[in-house]
C-alpha cells in the first residue's frame, strides 16, 4: 500500500454551504478526539484533588508543572498570564501526535494546513501582544540595538523577513517530522509483510530485521511526538518573551 495513503483526508460527514465544501473529515474527527482526551484528563483527573494523587491526577499535574516551568524559564515571570495559551498549544499538539500513533487513526499534525494554522495563531497572538504592550515602539524590534543607522536599509528588511518566516518554520518543522516518521513506519511495515509472506522460512527470518527496525522506529516516534510538542511550545514561549521585552 502507498505509504502516503495514511495522510489522505476523507469526509465523514459531507457538508456543502453556499457552494463551499465544509465537510466533517477524519482530520477534524481526530482533532475532536484529541480535545476530548485532554478535557477528560484535566477534568476527571483533577475532579477529586486528592492529597495522594491517583494516576490521572498525577499525569495532569505533571503536564501542568512541566508547561508552567517552561513558560517561567523561557518567557519570564511577566508571561504568567499567557500560560493557558501555551498550555493549550502544548496539549493539543502532543495529543494530536500521540493519537496518530494508534493504528487506524489519523495524524492531523502531519498536515501543513493544520500546523500552519497553529503557527499563524501563535504569530498573530505575539504580534498583537507586542503592539498592545509597546505601541509603535514595537517596530524598533526590526532594528537591532546598537547597530549603525547606515545599515538600516539592509538590516530592517532582513529582520522583517526573519520575523515573517516564523510561522513558516514553526509549521514546517512539526509537519515534516510527523509526516516523515509515519512514512518510515509504513515503509518498514510493508517490507516486513512482504518478506514474511513471500519468501517462506527464509523470508520469515529476513523479515525480522525490518520488524525490529519498525519496533525501534515506533519507540523513536513516541519520543518525537513529545519533542515536537515541546519544541513548538518552547518557541512559542520565546516569541512571547520577544513580544514582552523586544529582545
Amino acid at each position: 500500500m502507498d505509504p502516503l495513503h495514511q495522510f489522505q483526508i476523507n469526509p465523514i460527514l459531507q457538508i456543502v454551504i453556499a457552494g463551499y465544501d465544509v465537510s466533517f473529515t477524519n482530520s477534524a474527527f481526530f482533532m475532536v478526539v484529541a480535545v476530548a482526551l485532554i478535557y477528560a484528563l484535566l477534568v476527571f483527573g483533577m475532579s477529586g484533588r486528592a492529597l495522594v494523587p491517583g494516576r490521572l491526577q498525577s499525569l495532569a499535574e505533571i503536564f501542568y508543572e512541566f508547561v508552567a516551568n517552561m513558560v517561567r524559564d523561557n518567557a519570564g515571570h511577566d508571561a504568567r498570564p499567557y500560560f493557558p495559551f501555551v498550555f493549550a498549544i502544548f496539549m493539543f499538539v502532543l495529543f494530536g501526535n500521540l493519537v496518530g500513533m494508534i493504528p487506524f487513526t489519523f495524524t492531523f499534525t502531519s498536515h501543513i494546513i493544520v500546523t500552519f494554522t497553529l503557527a499563524a495563531t501563535v504569530f498573530v497572538f505575539v504580534t498583537v501582544l507586542a503592539l498592545m504592550k509597546h505601541g509603535l515602539h514595537f517596530f524598533s524590534f526590526f532594528m537591532p540595538h546598537g547597530a549603525p543607522l547606515a545599515l538600516a536599509p539592509i538590516l530592517i528588511p532582513i529582520e522583517v523577513i526573519s520575523y515573517l518566516m516564523r510561522p513558516v518554520s514553526l509549521s514546517i518543522r512539526l509537519f515534516a517530522n510527523m509526516m516523515a516518521g509515519h512514512t518510515m513506519l509504513k515503509v518498514f511495515a510493508g517490507f516486513t509483510v512482504m518478506m514474511i509472506s513471500g519468501l517462506g522460512a527464509v523470508g520469515f527470518l529476513a523479515g525480522l530485521v525490518p520488524l525490529a527496525i519498525n519496533i525501534a522506529l515506533t519507540g523513536f516516534e513516541f519520543l518525537v511526538a513529545f519533542l515536537q510538542a515541546y519544541v513548538f511550545s518552547i518557541l512559542t514561549c520565546l516569541y512571547i518573551r520577544d513580544a514582552l521585552e523586544l529582545h
